[in-house]
């Protein structure tokens, strides 16, 4: 993180409101969830309110990410683009049926050898 501290606070918003919004959660539900006002969540998503370490450990809970994600310190979030993307794959498969998966398997398959067809990076 940077060196200026309001800086890493809006760096830390940017990414608790990147999470909240892949997970198509509105201020209103989070704020549901944590019993964290939705104001609150909105000045800390700005960067304009600290967060609290057992606020966070609620917001991680319900984005579903580990708190040191969310704080930038996790090489799973700072390393390789492929680690994030396989993140994001595996989170986005979640709760499909067995059958689905595989589709999403073989859609993959497909990109992968129409890139290399294509002279693309696979």
């Amino acid at each position: 993180m940077s060196e200026d501290p309001s800086a890493e606070w809006r760096q830390l918003g940017v990414r608790l409101r990147d999470a909240r919004e892949y997970l198509s959660l509105s201020q209103q539900d989070v704020a549901a969830s944590t019993g964290i006002p939705r104001s609150a969540i909105s000045d800390i998503e700005r960067g304009q309110r600290k967060v609290d370490s057992l606020e966070l450990r609620k917001l991680a809970k319900i984005y579903k990410r580990p708190v040191a994600s969310l704080l930038g310190t996790d090489d799973s979030d700072t390393g390789s683009e492929t680690s994030r993307d396989v993140s994001m794959l595996a989170r986005a498969v979640e709760g499909l049926t067995v059958d689905d998966r595989a589709e999403v398997v073989r859609f993959a398959e497909f990109l992968r050898f129409q890139s290399r067809g294509s002279g693309g990076t696979a």
